[in-house]
């Protein structure tokens, strides 16, 4: 599958984005979707996933701020992130996992945001 990231841009602070991804097949076989982001000389880090149930969970400094959605009937998962601080300026990338038989993880490219003052 492939995943096509699109919608980062730069904002300024206490603006709104949203990302979109869309997947090249059906998402309906992948356990869980969502964002993940990498700052400037830091680690990867979980943003917020969906799992197909609907089920969500977010970092805890998006909390409030970010809501993740999907549609499996278009094949995209979106992140709306409201409220943006300069801390959110990364590369943010769209994930799909499958879980059994074993977890296997599905990137997209990712797309940057840029949060300025």
């Amino acid at each position: 599958v492939q995943l096509q990231a699109s919608g980062g841009g730069l904002v300024q602070a206490g603006g709104s984005l949203r990302l979109s991804c869309a997947a090249s097949r059906s998402i309906g076989s992948f356990n869980i979707m969502g964002w993940y982001r990498q700052a400037p000389g830091k680690q990867r880090e979980l943003v917020a996933v969906i799992t197909s149930g609907g089920g969500t969970n977010y970092a805890d400094s998006v909390k409030s701020r970010f809501t993740v959605s999907r549609d499996n009937a278009k094949s995209t998962v979106d992140l709306q992130m409201n409220s943006l601080k300069l801390e959110d300026t990364a590369v943010y990338y769209c994930n799909a996992q499958t879980l059994w038989p074993s977890r296997r993880d599905y990137w997209g490219q990712g797309t940057l945001v840029t949060v300025s003052s």
